[in-house]
C-alpha cells in the first residue's frame, strides 16, 4: 500500500482528569520535517513526540499541534500556620485587656488575616501526562495514516492507468518506426532506380543504405528500457511506501528514454506520439511528488 504525503489526523483522550488533544497536518516535502507545538511547560516531551512520528512517517512536512489540560488532575491543599494564628489570637486578647474591650474573634476573621492559610497546588505527574499523550498521538497517527492510505489508493490507480497508456504509446512508436524505415527503403530504391535505370540496380547497395539509416533511427534499446522501467515501476507500486524517492529517480529515466526517442525520430507522426508519451510521463512525475 502506498501512502500520500498529504494528510490530516486528530485525536482527543481524557483520562485521570487530564485531557490531551493532538492534531496532525502534512504536506509534500523532500525529507521528513516535523514541527511540534505544545505548552511550554511540556517542551521536554518534544523529542519523544518526534521519535514516535519518525516511526510512522518517512517523508513530508508535518505540523503537530498539542493541547494538554490537567486542571482537573491538579490537587490543592490548604494548611494552617498554627504559630502565626496563635500569635494573632494572643495579640487580640492583649488588645482586649489593654483597652477593656470584649475579646471577640471568629474563625472567619482569622481566615482573612495575612498568611494564616497556606495554599499549595500539586500539578499532575509528568509521567502520567506522557503516557496519555503517547496514547493520543498514536490514535491521531492511525487516523492520519488512514487518510494518507486512502489518498495513496487514488494515486496508485492513476499511476497504473498512465503506465498502461505509456505501454500502448510505446507500441505505437515501434510500429511507426518500422513504417518509417520501410518507407525510407522504398524511396531509396525508387531514387536509385531512376539514376541507374539503364544498367539495373545493385540490391546490396539498397540494403546497405537502408541498414545505415535503420541504425541511425533505431529505438529498440530505448523502447526495451521503457518497458523495463514500466515493469519496475509496477513492482514499486506493489511493495508500498516509502517508495517516493525511488519512483522519482525512475521517472527521470523514463524522461531520458523519451528524449532519446524524440531526437532519433524521422517521422512527424512519431514526433507527435513522443509528445503524448512525455505528457503522460510528466503527469506520473507530478503524482509521484505526493507519494511518501
Amino acid at each position: 500500500m502506498i501512502k500520500s504525503m498529504t494528510g490530516y489526523g486528530n485525536a482527543k483522550v481524557t483520562a485521570e482528569g487530564i485531557t490531551v488533544s493532538v492534531e496532525l497536518k502534512s504536506v509534500n516535502n523532500r525529507y521528513l520535517e516535523t514541527s511540534v507545538r505544545l505548552p511550554r511547560v511540556y517542551l521536554s516531551l518534544e523529542e519523544e513526540i518526534k521519535n514516535t512520528i519518525k516511526q510512522h512517517i518517512s517523508r513530508g512536512k508535518v505540523d503537530v499541534f498539542i493541547t494538554i489540560d490537567s486542571s482537573d488532575a491538579d490537587t490543592v491543599s490548604v494548611t494552617i500556620n498554627r504559630k502565626l494564628a496563635q500569635s494573632y489570637v494572643d495579640a487580640f486578647r492583649e488588645i482586649g485587656e489593654l483597652f477593656s474591650v470584649p475579646f471577640d474573634i471568629t474563625s472567619g476573621m482569622m481566615g482573612r488575616l495575612p498568611d494564616v492559610f497556606t495554599v499549595e497546588k500539586t500539578e499532575a505527574d509528568n509521567s502520567i501526562i506522557s503516557g496519555i499523550l503517547s496514547e493520543t498521538l498514536l490514535t491521531a497517527l492511525d487516523d492520519f495514516d488512514g487518510m494518507r492510505a486512502r489518498e495513496g489508493e487514488k494515486l496508485l490507480a492513476d499511476i497504473r492507468a498512465r503506465l498502461l497508456t505509456i505501454g500502448g504509446i510505446v507500441d505505437q512508436i515501434e510500429l511507426k518506426a518500422e513504417e518509417t524505415l520501410s518507407a525510407y527503403r522504398n524511396r531509396l530504391e525508387q531514387k536509385m532506380n531512376e539514376v541507374l535505370s539503364s544498367s539495373g540496380i545493385d540490391e546490396s547497395r539498397i540494403l546497405s543504405e537502408a541498414a545505415i539509416f535503420a541504425d541511425r533511427i533505431a529505438i529498440d534499446e530505448e523502447t526495451v528500457r521503457l518497458r523495463s522501467h514500466i515493469s519496475q515501476m509496477e513492482s514499486f507500486l506493489e511493495t508500498g511506501s516509502p517508495i517516493g524517492k525511488k519512483m522519482d529517480f525512475l521517472i527521470q529515466e523514463f524522461n531520458r528514454e523519451a528524449n532519446t526517442i524524440g531526437s532519433k525520430c524521422q517521422n512527424s507522426d512519431v514526433a507527435h506520439t513522443v509528445v503524448e508519451l512525455k505528457s503522460e510521463i510528466e503527469k506520473i512525475r507530478e503524482q509521484i511528488q505526493n507519494i511518501e
